[in-house]
């Protein structure tokens, strides 16, 4: 198996830790990873993607050139997601804030209400964690099953109050794929 994941929104959405805690989870279930972010020069609002592949075999080429599966968080990251996704492959979008259909008819598409799931769940920043569920439900790729070791490895101390909120958002994520 091997999941190469295009991953596209603005900053302070939670695009490229989305990606690194993907990652993480991966590592701990013992898949191979390659993660790549990218974002502009503005703290917040700019672009921000990632792109990251689990495989359970080696990984040859980090790059992510035709993904497998696109997250579009933002309207401005669809038409880039839809120019990268291989043809046959799954786009989920944050249907939140992204309000017209895509153009990819061959994909399998899954809307997501990412930031009125967060909204509902207390903060919208935990968007991000909706999309995380969502992914693993729709892809298989990476279980989740040792998240919360990862947040808690991941966040600083004073940030685990929050772990139960991620892990709820996670499920409301996985929970809206079907």
């Amino acid at each position: 198996m091997t999941e190469k994941t295009f991953m596209a929104g603005f900053g302070g959405q939670g695009v490229i830790s989305l990606g690194q805690l993907w990652v993480y989870c991966g590592m701990k279930e013992g898949l191979e990873v390659t993660f790549f972010p990218f974002y502009g020069a503005e703290k917040r609002g700019g672009i921000a993607r990632a792109s990251v592949i689990v495989s359970t075999e080696e990984i040859a080429s980090p790059l992510v050139t035709a993904p497998d599966s696109a997250i579009v968080m933002n309207m401005d990251s669809l038409p880039l997601c839809e120019a990268v996704l291989k043809q046959g492959g799954t786009l989920i979008i944050n249907s939140s804030l992204v309000k017209v259909d895509t153009k990819r008819t061959d994909a399998r598409v899954i809307k997501v209400p990412c930031n009125e799931i967060a909204e509902r769940l207390g903060d919208v920043k935990f968007a991000n964690m909706v999309m995380m569920g969502a992914l693993s439900k729709a892809t298989g790729a990476v279980k989740l099953d040792k998240l919360e070791a990862v947040l808690k490895s991941f966040f600083s101390t004073s940030k685990h109050k929050f772990i139960p909120m991620n892990m709820q958002a996670i499920q409301e994520g996985a929970k809206a794929v079907g």
